[in-house]
């Protein structure tokens, strides 16, 4: 098996060598091919099906060694869930480890070497440092074993040595909070006499998931409102505004989206902006585009107790983004309106998949995964709550 892994991963590595290694990309996905609502939760991650094969029935002809970046983390666990569900489906085996913790680089590097001196039929990584790896991605490569990225890529890996990344679409994921949150306020928006406003918190305006996200966002929901026929401005952080399809023009939009981006990406800082945006009489939504941005609004409303699920008793709607215990409380009582999750369960899944495909002699690319809105309507849903971490 083994002579007959490389020979495929010499034509595969060939292909593979126009991926210009792994990494997140904004054009995985345009804004306008995002599943709405229904379909995001018709399509949960613990739906996937994998494919057949005749290497699948020959049952646990393969072995994958995972690496995940924190084995106690609970998103890391969901992950693995899904790594030994795709496993058992495939028939065959994977081995998960991981460090303790995000930051224990060493622990991982030590980790990944072990992996590749068991060699294994492939290889699964979550990088917890982009570039720590890379001498250990080039020893897999010259050994013959593939690997694939999953929740973050490897921009810097040697060509051809990571075949696939694996990890949200954060573009779409921003639009799938703006599909929510903007069908709920749809009817005061139409409603009102006056300009309304949309506020968008971000943590910086810097890294690809984060601005992805924002932007993402920010397209769709300005799509949204000039399909019922809306004008929107976006106004704040520069980043934003001159990197969003269409800034508008404030002194006649109907909807302002005003974008606020701390100096330093705490809690407490994401909490002063919102603060600032709250307080305004014309706000009507927000979106907090990860978990710290969420959790600052949801501090800044500890002053000022103005989010709720009532648009039309006047609340203001907040959506949030990834999960953790503040988030879901704040979803299950009513004071955040929703959240969009993404689905290390899917990750874990599609990994295992995708390693089977490669030990299968097939040629793989990069695969987009989705974020998944959840509220108090389904968050217990069993394919949407493994991917709702603490």
């Amino acid at each position: 098996m083994k002579k007959r892994l490389l020979a495929v991963l010499l034509c595969t590595t060939m292909v593979a060598a126009t991926f210009a290694g792994c990494g997140d990309s904004k054009e995985a996905a345009a804004p306008a091919d995002t599943a709405p609502a229904e379909n995001a939760r018709s399509e949960a991650p613990a739906e996937t099906a994998p494919a057949e094969s005749d290497e699948k029935a020959a049952g646990g002809d393969y072995t994958f060694e995972i690496i995940v970046k924190s084995y106690q983390s609970s998103y890391w666990q969901a992950a693995v869930t899904g790594v030994n569900q795709a496993a058992a489906e495939l028939g065959v085996k994977a081995n998960c480890t991981g460090p303790n913790a995000e930051s224990d680089i060493a622990d991982q590097v030590n980790m990944l070497n072990s992996a590749i001196n068991n060699a294994p039929d492939g290889i699964g990584l979550a990088a917890c440092d982009q570039d720590a790896c890379l001498d250990a991605l080039q020893t897999a490569m010259d050994k013959g074993i593939p690997v694939v990225c999953f929740d973050s890529g490897i921009p810097k890996a040697p060509a051809g040595s990571v075949l696939s990344t694996i990890a949200t679409d954060n573009y779409g994921a921003g639009a799938t909070a703006a599909d929510h949150l903007y069908a709920a306020l749809k009817d005061k928006i139409a409603n009102a006499t006056a300009p309304v406003r949309i506020g968008e918190v971000n943590q910086e305006a810097t890294s690809e998931s984060i601005t992805s996200r924002g932007l993402g966002f920010i397209d769709k929901f300005s799509e949204l409102a000039s399909a019922d026929g809306k004008t929107v401005a976006v106004i704040g952080n520069e980043y934003y505004v001159n990197n969003c399809k269409d800034k508008g023009d404030e002194a006649s939009a109907d909807i302002i989206i005003e974008v606020a981006v701390p100096a330093q990406t705490t809690v407490e800082l994401c909490a002063t902006e919102a603060s600032v945006i709250l307080n305004k009489e014309d706000t009507i939504g927000v979106f907090g585009s990860n978990q710290v941005a969420a959790e600052g609004i949801l501090t800044a409303n500890g002053n000022l107790s103005v989010l709720g699920s009532d648009a039309a008793a006047g609340d203001i709607l907040a959506a949030g983004f990834d999960a953790g215990s503040v988030i879901k409380g704040a979803i299950k009582d009513g004071t955040m309106f929703g959240a969009v999750t993404q689905s290390p369960l899917a990750m874990g899944i599609k990994t295992v998949e995708t390693l089977n495909a490669i030990a299968s002699g097939e040629t793989v690319s990069d695969i987009p995964t989705e974020g998944y809105w959840y509220d108090s309507t389904n968050m217990e849903d069993p394919s949407i709550a493994p991917n709702l971490y603490d």
